[in-house]
């Protein structure tokens, strides 16, 4: 067991993100490790590392091919850091690179590392496509054989039905829905409506193109592959063309989600440089920020809980820990899976009856700030590729909090499974 005598403070010095795009677009022939790497080398060059060897770098992917067993490393080997940078995977679905953040912050705290790069990257082009199941075994039993008959003999076997390939599916398991699906059952739990869904939607869009306008994102968003900015972004949206969508999961007649309101597939990559401020301080760069808690949840989404409903206890727990309300925040980062995932979150956390039984408080956590809910747009505007989230809502906050001359910041992010990644930024 590590003890360490000095807890040191962890500092987010920025970071960088391609433009996401959505899916079989513009992205479509790079694969995970093409746009990790890219990443990767914007924060080297925006940061003057080239050479350099960092503590620690970890990333990862949700949708990964069995080539990407070591997608970090082989993505910091062409990084522009020097071959001894060491580098780890990690899978946390959408909560990925901020989970990753908060693990390597553990490390700069505990004086294990001074310097290290949280990233993530997915693409929805480029996903892998596996053989059968009956096909596999056969392969398998073929390359068991110990002669040439032995080895020919399972091919005897082989049926059409073999050839159909295994499409991966952004569906659960242990309950067959996809994500949409499963976010409408919240949605009829919690009445969250269309209309609301919209709303939301549209002040996304609204927001992250002011962004884009005021040249906020100038430094965090490089060119990548003909693209300078998001392509889902949609300036001319309005509330009327929202609500001329169709629902896009059907479950009953009260559907309410739409292409509109949902995050499209993506494709991205982010990555965010964390390090001591004494490391930061002997390369005179900035400290734009501080991440100083960091918390992850679970919920029974089989039998009693909505699917993305954790973060709504990460973050209360996560409160606890800080000793600080759900009001005392400058800024709230709830990324958008769904406009009706946010809604839901709030609504619980304005629930007396949730904040009781649920979470055991004398009293609901209460109503936060919209104005300051997701100001520079988020994931229904921008786009989502799985892994990639994390690193892109820690990169803007911490810009945010330093453009602001201090304060705090929330980042709540729901992931498949049924889990959520929860984090504080302050300054």
């Amino acid at each position: 067991m590590l003890v360490a005598r000095n807890v040191r403070r962890v500092a987010i010095v920025g970071g960088v993100r391609i433009p996401f795009a959505r899916a079989m677009g513009a992205y479509a022939e790079c694969s995970n490790q093409d746009m990790l790497t890219a990443v990767l080398r914007g924060v080297v060059d925006k940061y003057g590392l080239s050479g350099q060897r960092l503590g620690d770098v970890g990333a990862g992917a949700v949708l990964k091919h069995s080539r990407d067993f070591n997608l970090a490393r082989e993505s910091v080997l062409s990084s522009g850091l020097t071959p001894e940078t060491p580098a780890f995977d990690l899978q946390r679905a959408c909560g990925t690179s901020l989970e990753t953040a908060i693990i390597l912050g553990t490390k700069i705290a505990l004086g294990q590392i001074d310097s290290g790069i949280a990233a993530g990257v997915d693409t929805a082009s480029d996903a892998p496509i596996g053989v059968s199941e009956g096909l596999r075994r056969l392969m398998l039993r073929s390359a068991r054989g110990r002669d040439a008959v032995a080895r020919l003999k399972p091919w005897l076997g082989l049926r059409p039905k073999h050839l159909k390939p295994n499409l991966p599916q952004v569906v659960e398991p242990r309950t067959g829905l996809s994500m949409g699906q499963s976010c409408e059952l919240m949605a009829g739990r919690w009445q969250v409506g269309r209309e609301a869904q919209d709303q939301l939607a549209l002040e996304s869009h609204r927001r992250a193109a002011a962004a884009y306008e005021e040249g906020f994102y100038g430094d965090l968003v490089i060119g990548y592959r003909g693209l300078r900015e998001d392509d889902n972004l949609r300036r001319d949206t309005s509330l009327e063309r929202l609500a001329k969508l169709k629902p896009a999961f059907p479950m009953d007649g009260s559907a309410t989600l739409t292409a509109g309101n949902s995050t499209p597939m993506t494709d991205g990559a982010s990555a965010v440089l964390l390090a001591s401020e004494e490391w930061a301080r002997e390369r005179d760069l900035p400290v734009l920020a501080y991440l100083t808690h960091g918390k992850v949840a679970a919920v029974d989404f089989v039998r009693e809980e909505g699917l993305l409903m954790a973060p709504a206890y990460a973050v209360p727990r996560m409160l606890g820990d800080a000793g600080i309300g759900l009001q005392d925040f400058d800024f709230y980062e709830i990324h958008e899976a769904f406009a009706a995932q946010v809604l839901c979150t709030l609504k619980a956390w304005e629930s007396p009856v949730f904040c009781r039984d649920r979470l055991g408080l004398d009293a609901p956590l209460g109503a936060i700030d919209r104005a300051k809910l997701n100001v520079k747009g988020s994931s229904l505007a921008v786009g989502h590729p799985f892994a990639a989230t994390g690193a892109r809502i820690l990169a803007t906050l911490a810009k945010l909090l330093d453009q602001r001359g201090g304060g705090r910041g929330l980042v709540s992010i729901c992931t498949a499974g049924g889990m959520g990644v929860t984090a504080i930024l302050e300054r």
